[in-house]
Order: C-alpha cells, then structure tokens, then sequence
C-alpha cells in the first residue's frame, strides 16, 4: 500500500524558535520553515519535520541519530558548541559520555524541548 510513497519522520517541540536555532545554529543543519513547521533538510534528501506542541513531553527514547566517522571529534564539537552528552547511571559510559564497546560507539544528548538525539560512530 506505501511501498512507493516518500516516508518522513516527525517529531514535536515546546519552542519552535529555539529549536530552529538549535537545529541551524548549532548542529549546523539546512532548516526550513512552512505553515508553522519547520523541516530538517538531512543527508540524503530527506526531510524531517519538527512541529510545535504546547502540552510537548519529551520522548523517553531517542529520536533521532546522527552517523559520524569519528564519535570523539562529534562529542568534543558538540561540548565546544555547549552541547553536554547524558550520562545515564549504570551505562558504561567514558568521561566524555561516550559508550563504547556494546555495538556502535554513541553519545546521547538532547534539543531545547528534552528530546533524546544520538552521535553514533560509523
């Protein structure tokens, strides 16, 4: 039935403004703005719509995850740009807040609204 139609994910916000300057400004991101909305023009092509929610409740998972080639140049650029990982309790995490050696290296951290994203290693 959708096998052919051009799929997108979404996801909601408290504060559209910060999270268009998050998205722009610090990840570095193309960001669109239509009809009260923005979209996240990620590699690839494909968008990602971000919406806003009064009543926004932070996922408790994470939402969204950024591939990189080398996880502890991602991690040191995100702290420079004041962007801190999570550091979950009784996760094997480094200093940095970097888990490695259980699959693919990552770091956890989060938009304006809480919202979970990830840097994972290649």
């Amino acid at each position: 039935m959708f096998g052919n139609t051009p799929a997108f994910s979404g996801f909601s916000v408290n504060d559209l403004p910060a999270a268009q300057a998050f998205y722009s400004g610090v990840l570095g991101l193309e960001v669109s703005e239509e009809y009260g909305m923005l979209r996240l023009h990620v590699a690839g092509g494909h968008a990602i719509l971000i919406y806003p929610k009064p009543d926004h409740t932070p996922a408790t998972f994470t939402i969204l995850n950024f591939p990189v080639a080398d996880i502890d140049v991602a991690v040191d650029e995100l702290i420079r740009r004041g962007v801190h990982p999570l550091h979950y309790p009784g996760m094997n995490l480094d200093e940095k807040g970097v888990m490695r050696g259980q699959g693919p290296d990552i770091a956890w951290f989060t938009d304006p609204a809480g919202n979970i994203l990830s840097v994972l290693q290649q």
